[in-house]
């Protein structure tokens, strides 16, 4: 492999285990904008800050599968970022429902740190954190 051709195996997200990545992420996009939706049209008043915290999820899904889709080392950086937050959201929503659970009628994706998903929310940050590191030119793999 020459160095041209594997600086765009580097490049390409969506290869290997980024299809994977791709793939769950898509699913989880459906899962929380769907549930979220419903949940918003149907009873908001009832937990409000939960179907809004599922609905942020499912946007903060939807642009990471985009920018894994897209590609790049743009795309790669902005994902990073992406998937570093969405950590941050799992691990603080995950940790504040457990600590103060009154504070959430209704469970979102993220409480309990995704227990109700599997806890696919809390590994899905990780592993994708994990590739796209992996996979990042070596000047920026620091």
């Amino acid at each position: 492999m020459t160095s041209g051709e594997a600086e765009v195996s580097r490049r390409r997200l969506t290869s290997g285990p980024g299809t994977l990545l791709v793939w769950l992420y898509g699913v989880m996009v459906v899962g929380a904008v769907s549930r979220s939706a419903y949940q918003i049209a149907t009873e908001f008043d009832r937990a409000p800050l939960a179907y809004s915290l599922s609905a942020v999820a499912g946007v903060v899904y939807g642009f990471i599968t985009y920018t894994l889709v897209r590609g790049g080392e743009t795309a790669r950086q902005v994902a990073l970022v992406c998937c570093v937050a969405e950590l941050v959201g799992v691990l603080t929503v995950g940790t504040w429902t457990l600590v103060e659970p009154s504070a959430f009628p209704d469970a979102t994706v993220w409480s309990d740190f995704g227990m109700g998903y599997l806890f696919i929310p809390v590994l899905l940050p990780l592993s994708a954190i994990y590739w796209l590191r992996k996979g990042a030119p070596k000047g920026n793999a620091a």
